[in-house]
């Protein structure tokens, strides 16, 4: 029991890194390089994917260390989306990919949440980005509170998203988790996620759900395995609990299985 913790009690199933469901994928709001140095030592099996939150990598003074520390930890830095609309704004996009390869970053984020960006040159710099060796988050949704979607345009521009190849979708919800997936509230749009998990984009969807409640209702609904997105670094372990059913939230995960468990 030292070596790998206890195991007396039936919890859900829990994939390990690199995975292909259940990533963690948390928010840099311009952290310290110590405070990501020591959220990595203690955490770093349970983070997938740690995104630089909207334009912070710019001015990022230890940008370079980060990501080297970052990548030595097996989870993959991610620029945030509204760094790369500035610089479509500004016609600097290849200039934008040319200082991504440089810094090192795995993953980077496409988004239109911020600007006009037209929907066909949001698949064009997908694809330009996939030809740069990047892996794709593509978030779809607005982060104006007013501009409610219809479930129908997210599901559509998921999936062609998806076609131009992203590799991951992202559902928006901004760091407050109050737009996008959720109402102004922070209740989530049951007839969007409805859409959502039934479309054919589902199993690439991260959900951001910067709130408790949102995780809980997440995993509640989806499963111990669902991509949950714009975790914050103090709510790490929070998640991981609430994913083996190991918080009051989410108890009824593990008791489904220690059922099915002594039933047979």
């Amino acid at each position: 029991m030292a070596g790998s913790g206890p195991s007396f009690l039936t919890l859900p199933e829990r994939s390990t890194k690199p995975r292909s469901a259940g990533l963690t994928h948390v928010l840099d709001k311009g952290y310290s390089l110590d405070r990501a140095a020591s959220v990595l030592q203690a955490y770093a099996g349970w983070i997938d994917i740690w995104k630089l939150g909207w334009g912070t990598a710019y001015i990022e003074p230890a940008l370079a260390e980060k990501v080297r520390l970052l990548r030595d930890h097996q989870v993959k830095p991610c620029t945030g989306g509204t760094l790369l609309e500035i610089a479509w704004l500004q016609g600097r996009v290849d200039e934008f990919f040319e200082f991504a390869t440089w810094a090192g970053f795995e993953c980077v984020e496409v988004s239109r949440g911020s600007t006009d960006l037209p929907l066909a040159e949001k698949h064009r710099i997908i694809r330009q980005a996939r030809s740069l060796g990047f892996e794709v988050f593509a978030e779809v949704g607005s982060k104006d509170p007013g501009d409610l979607v219809s479930a129908a345009e997210w599901t559509d521009e998921l999936e062609s998203d998806l076609d131009a190849g992203a590799r991951w979708l992202v559902a928006e919800g901004r760091e407050s988790g109050t737009v996008g997936l959720y109402d102004a509230g922070g209740e989530l749009r049951e007839d969007l996620l409805d859409e959502l998990v039934s479309s054919r984009a589902a199993g690439f969807i991260v959900y951001e759900a910067p709130q408790r409640s949102q995780q809980a209702h997440l995993l509640r609904r989806l499963g111990s395995e669902v991509n949950l997105g714009n975790i914050a670094l103090d709510d790490v372990m929070g998640l991981e609990t609430l994913r083996r059913g190991l918080r009051s939230d989410t108890i009824g995960l593990g008791a489904a299985l220690e059922t099915s468990v002594r039933a047979h």
